[in-house]
């Protein structure tokens, strides 16, 4: 592991592929969903698009390698021109944490009939490791993207749902203190004792998140051996 990345080393092949997906569905859906409701300003400019590269930024990405954080380039939305611009405000920025809920559940889904199959235990060791690797980081990075991006602080999507959400005085209100919001934001994110009591808890529970899901699924589909392809998490 080289000690300057936030992953393993042998795993970026695999967190580059889910970040790629995961940025890229997710900000697809602000786009499409904006464009849907009648703002063509992200149309316009070329992102409601599943083409990754109109929507990665190259700083975000190398950051989330290093530090654990990073993004994707934000979507332009003018809410303006929403016919309900409060209510559509909030489903355009919900969207996107739910599209990546969707892609952890979808995850979930394809090791559920990996495991049912039989295939994975048939497969080589290094077929094994392969198919474990991809399906832990796609589901744990997905389910992280999820629950971060409903964090309400700017420039968070859960600090545009709360906007759209209290009454019109108190969002001006709000307006006025977003840049100390950004700064406390990015304070947390990049100094370490901050960090230790606000995002890292986060990732330290990343196991526990993933068999809460896949106890919720074990609901539907029978008890399935959640971990056999996690062995080395």
């Amino acid at each position: 592991m080289a000690d300057f990345l936030w992953y393993p080393l042998q795993d970026l092949p695999f967190i580059f592929l889910v970040l790629i997906i995961a940025f890229t569905v997710h900000e697809f859906a602000h786009a499409f969903s904006a464009y849907k409701f009648g703002d063509r300003t992200a149309y316009d400019a070329g992102r409601v698009t599943l083409n990754p590269r109109v929507h990665l930024d190259v700083l975000g990405t190398i950051l989330l390698l290093v530090v654990g954080f990073g993004w994707a380039k934000p979507v332009p939305v003018n809410r303006g021109r929403f016919k309900y611009p409060r209510l559509m405000g909030i489903v355009v920025s919900a969207v996107g944490p739910l599209s990546n809920l969707l892609i952890a559940i979808l995850g979930i889904l394809a090791v559920y009939i990996v495991n049912q199959t039989g295939y994975i235990d048939s497969a080589s060791h290094g077929v094994q490791q392969a198919i474990g690797h991809f399906s832990y980081y796609l589901i744990f990075l997905n389910l992280l993207l999820f629950l971060f991006n409903l964090i309400p602080i700017p420039p968070l999507d859960g600090y545009r749902i709360i906007q759209d959400l209290v009454p019109l005085k108190v969002r001006l209100k709000m307006d006025q203190h977003v840049q100390w919001g950004m700064i406390i934001f990015l304070l947390i994110v990049f100094i370490p004792a901050l960090r230790q009591h606000t995002l890292d808890p986060l990732f330290a529970y990343r196991y526990d998140i993933f068999i809460y899901f896949a106890r919720k699924f074990e609901l539907i589909f029978n008890a399935v051996n959640w971990g056999k392809l996690w062995v080395d998490f």
